[in-house]
C-alpha cells in the first residue's frame, strides 16, 4: 500500500487547500478539511492514472492512502 503526505493549509476565506509535495501538481480544496482530503484522493488516483497512461513508474492508483498534516499559518 502506498502512502502519500497530504500538506493542508487553510486559507483567508476558509477554504481548505491540500496537496502531496512528492507528486508536482497534485492538489485540490474542499470547504471543510475532510472534503479537502476527499478531493485530494480523488486527485491523486487520477494524477498516478496519468502517469501510468504515459509509461512512467508508478504505484498502483488502488493502493492510495492520504495521510495528513497541517501546514503552520
Amino acid at each position: 500500500m502506498n502512502k502519500y503526505r497530504a500538506e493542508l493549509e487553510q486559507d483567508d476565506d476558509g477554504r481548505w487547500s491540500a496537496w502531496i509535495e512528492d507528486l508536482p501538481g497534485c492538489a485540490a480544496w474542499g470547504y471543510t478539511r475532510e472534503e479537502a482530503l476527499a478531493a485530494l484522493k480523488d486527485a491523486t488516483i487520477a494524477y498516478i492514472e496519468d502517469m501510468v497512461e504515459a509509461g512512467e513508474a508508478t504505484p498502483g492508483a488502488e493502493d492510495v492512502v492520504i495521510e495528513s498534516s497541517a501546514v503552520p499559518a
